[in-house]
Parts: structure tokens; sequence; C-alpha cells
């Protein structure tokens, strides 16, 4: 077994910790990583909190991971000793499924193997990139440009999927009106994407204090949700949403602001099922969908487009002991847009 070390909670009640843990044996089919940077995503705090399911302990959160290779096995043919390399949400999945052979692996029929929080196909349990080390199989292993900052790069692998994944689904792009609900980890990452897709993007947010910010990532308007002169003037006047939201909110007032066919796109998560009334949908022939990650496909294909267009995460390096006071931060939204943990402070 291979010896690592990283920051964990024991359980439900308790802050991160140092602990230490092991990995398997790097395999045929497998590819170690020195962890050097790992993105700190609102989900890691809501899974060690079980606010969505019964988690795994002791856990290991952080599915935002780039790093060093520094071993392969013997049959890996697409990396070799000391490329840059990612890992994102998965770490394995069926691969026979029929969403496996899309290349749709995040929606495994047999249910994908998530980073962290959740046990491999040998039933032992996943510990993601909080830590020093991780042993992943190629198949999951992303390559990294040395074009883009390493650090910066690294909440690509969620926030940046989540949010290019539903926008290339729905084909957003020149002559669409894009609203980004939301100005977060997810949210700058949706207009930078929207932007750069061609889209007019149009930022919706409760504070007014983000307007600036939000004209220097490149949104074409900005409103204030609590304004209702400002809410009323964009009703029915959207393409699309991409919600970013974890918190309740209003979903028929934003509905509201679509247009006729529009779509609300949800990839925000909050604790409490959305509450909806019928007539938001069927005035105007509305949908509320879903999306989740990418898969390794077209996740490879956002971390290229990154590199070739120079589009990164907005970033506050963070050390791993100051962690549990950083969700507390990220809990006020006082944080421009993710906190990435420098791995060599573990």
């Amino acid at each position: 077994m291979i010896q690592a070390k990283g920051y964990a909670a024991q359980n439900a009640e308790t802050d991160l910790a140092p602990w230490d843990f092991e990995h398997r044996e790097v395999g045929p089919h497998d590819v170690q990583l020195e962890i050097l940077y790992c993105g700190v995503c609102h989900s890691d705090l809501h899974q060690i909190k079980n606010d969505w399911f019964p988690g795994v302990f002791p856990m290991v959160p952080g599915h935002e991971i780039v790093g060093k290779v520094i071993k392969v096995g013997d049959h890996v043919k697409r990396f070799k000793k000391d490329d840059l390399a990612g890992v994102g949400c998965m770490v394995d999945s069926c691969q026979t499924c029929e969403n496996c052979k899309e290349g749709l692996e995040q929606y495994c029929l047999e249910g994908s193997t998530q980073t962290y929080n959740n046990k491999g196909r040998d039933g032992v349990p996943t510990y993601g990139g909080y830590s020093n080390t991780i042993v992943v199989r190629e198949e999951f292993v992303l390559h990294i440009s040395d074009k883009l900052p390493l650090a910066a790069t690294a909440p690509l692998l969620c926030a940046g999927i989540t949010t290019y994944s539903p926008l290339r689904h729905w084909k957003v792009g020149k002559g669409h009106k894009l609203a980004v609900l939301g100005l977060g980890g997810l949210g700058h990452m949706g207009v930078k994407f929207g932007v750069a897709f061609g889209a007019e993007v149009t930022v919706l947010s409760t504070s007014a204090s983000k307007e600036e910010a939000a004209k220097a990532l490149g949104a074409h308007h900005f409103v204030v949700t609590s304004d209702p002169a400002q809410v009323e003037a964009v009703r029915g006047s959207f393409d699309f949403i991409l919600d970013t939201v974890s918190a309740e909110h209003d979903m028929d007032m934003y509905l509201s602001l679509l247009r006729t066919n529009g779509t609300q796109i949800c990839v925000g998560v909050p604790s409490q099922p959305y509450a909806i009334q019928p007539f938001s949908l069927l005035g105007g022939r509305k949908s509320i969908a879903g999306s989740g990650i990418g898969g390794i496909p077209e996740t490879q294909e956002m971390l290229d487009f990154c590199a070739e267009h120079n589009i990164v995460s907005d970033i506050e390096m963070i050390d791993i002991k100051d962690i549990t006071a950083s969700y507390a931060r990220m809990l006020k939204g006082d944080v421009r847009y993710r906190f990435v943990i420098d791995m060599a402070t573990l």
C-alpha cells in the first residue's frame, strides 16, 4: 500500500484535521500523482456535513486536483513520469454501459465512482485531493497544459466543467441571451464561458456590489434581483438561465425572466427541494433542466479550450491549515471566486 497524508473529517460533527491513510499500489493501468494544488468546492462542505446524504467517513474531500505524475503502471500509454495531470470528480465507472461508451461516464448506469465520499468497485473508500497523492486508473486522468497557471487551472476540474458542459449541450452561443444566476465559484466560470462562446451575458445577483466584478469578467449586463424595477425590465428576455445558486431561491420569479421556450439550467445544488408553480412552466412552454459535470472526453475538451483561450478560474490561494476558516468565508460569499489549497502546506 502507498502511504498518504491529508486532511479528513472523521464524522459529520468534526472539522477537518490531519489524517494518515493508504492508497492501493499502482496497478498496470494506474497513474499516481503528486498533488500540487486542490480547489475547494462548495460541495466539499456539503458532503463532510452530510447535507445531501450519509457520508463515507473518515472523509478526505477534494475533486479539483492538479499535480505531477510520479509513477505509471506498465500498461499506461497516455502518461509518463513528470507530466502535468489532473483528476476531477470521478475516478472510475463501469466503462461498458451505453452512457460510458458515449463518453458520459458521469451518468454511468451502474454509477460512477466519485473521487471521494464513495467506495470503489473493490469496496474500498475513495479519498480525495486534500492530500499529498492519489492513484487513479489512466482513463480518468486528464492532461493539463503548461500554458496555464497550474493553481488557477485546478477549479476547472469541477467549477469549469460543471458550467462548460451544459452551455455546450444546449449549444449556447452567438445570438443567445444568457443569464448567469449567481456570481460565485460556478457563476464566474459561466460568465467566462458564455462570453467566449459568443452569447450576450447578463449576471443576475442579489448584490449590487458585484456589478463591477461581473463587468470585469466580461458580462455585458448586470441585474440586481432584489430591485423589482430591474427585474421587471428583463422579464421574458432570456433564452437560457444558468442557475448556479446552491441556496434556496424563488424559482418562479427566475422562470418569469425566460422567453417562450426558454430553459433554466440548474447546476447549483440547494439542500432543500425546489418549489415551482406549474404555471411558471406552462406559461411559455418553459423548461427547467439539470446538468452535472461532463464526461472525461468533454472535460479534456474543456481543458484544451481553456488553454487555447487563456481561461482559468479567479482564485485565492490558502494554506490547508486554514480550510475551516475558508469554509466559513465561502458560506458568506467572501471569496473571488475559488479557494485553492497549496498542498505544499500540508
